[in-house]
């Protein structure tokens, strides 16, 4: 924990830690439950940068609990009312975590990001640019980048290790994968979810362009929202006040960081180069507004 910044790169409790992925570090609490870690760590193009971003995790978990609580008529999600303190008993490490903490139930992953887009951004722009579609979904022609698509669609990926980068796959790929009922389920779910949480954004200034979900299974095979949910880590989140297609919009999120790196010479492969402390400060500054705009009512 960095004091003098509010910041946390790694976590070290006194539990069984079972990963240390891009962001969030999982810790084995018992046979049935987890203590995910959301750090302060920043990934971009699959690969974690040196520095964190203060205060990020906190942001994210406290925006991924508000979601999780709005999309519970939609689908289960894996968090538990078990306090944290029954978990980390040293009060001095609770402080040290501050809300960057979720206790959650042990499920299944899938082995498929969910992603859903609802504008031409990013890799489906340039998916867009080369093919005339997105994952196998044919697309109008004549669109700019960041143009709004007709209808929202169902884009999944692979999921990559630390280091590796995700594939994009079309539908059939993610039958082959899931199955045919899981696949279903999850498209529509994901669907679902993104066009409600879109109209309630769009409402508070923000523009969701796409977004990332993961599911996972319990032991009667029920499907259940797990990771994080809508948060800017997750998403791609636009202020309407100065979006206009034909460019790569202004955002409240790490594409901040992506639109700075691209502009480097750096091959996307691991170490992440050293970012400039304006670029930190102001994605800080990013993740902040886009969790007040959202929450606060």
């Amino acid at each position: 924990m960095n004091k003098a910044t509010n910041s946390l790169f790694e976590s070290d409790l006194d539990l069984k830690r079972l990963n240390r992925g891009k962001v969030r570090d999982i810790y084995e609490v018992d046979e049935k439950l987890l203590l995910i870690v959301t750090t302060d760590r920043l990934s971009a193009f699959d690969v974690v940068l040196p520095q964190p971003i203060p205060g990020k995790g906190e942001v994210l978990t406290r925006v991924a609990n508000f979601w999780f609580k709005h999309t519970r008529e939609s689908v289960p999600n894996h968090l538990t009312d078990t306090p944290l303190e029954k978990v980390v008993t040293d009060p001095g490490q609770r402080a040290i975590l501050g809300d960057r903490c979720m206790l959650v139930r042990k499920l299944k992953p899938l082995p498929v990001e969910a992603i859903v887009r609802g504008y031409l951004i990013g890799s489906g722009w340039k998916d867009y640019w080369r093919t005339g579609g997105v994952c196998g979904i044919r697309l109008p022609e004549g669109l700019q980048q960041a143009d709004k698509l007709p209808q929202p669609i169902f884009t999944p990926s692979t999921k990559a290790g630390i280091g590796d980068h995700d594939e994009n796959i079309d539908y059939h790929q993610a039958v082959e994968l899931l199955g045919n009922k899981i696949a279903a389920q999850v498209r529509d779910l994901s669907l679902e979810i993104y066009t409600k949480a879109a109209s309630y954004a769009l409402r508070r200034g923000i523009i969701i362009a796409d977004t990332k979900f993961e599911f996972g299974l319990d032991g009667n095979g029920s499907i259940h929202l797990i990771d994080e949910v809508l948060t800017p880590d997750s998403s791609r989140f636009w202020p309407v006040d100065s979006y206009r297609p034909g460019i790569s919009p202004p955002s409240f999120d790490k594409q901040f960081v992506r639109d700075y790196l691209e502009t480097l010479t750096w091959d996307k492969t691991p170490p992440g180069p050293i970012l400039p402390q304006e670029v930190i400060d102001r994605t800080a500054e990013k993740y902040r507004e886009a969790e007040i705009r959202l929450t606060r009512l």
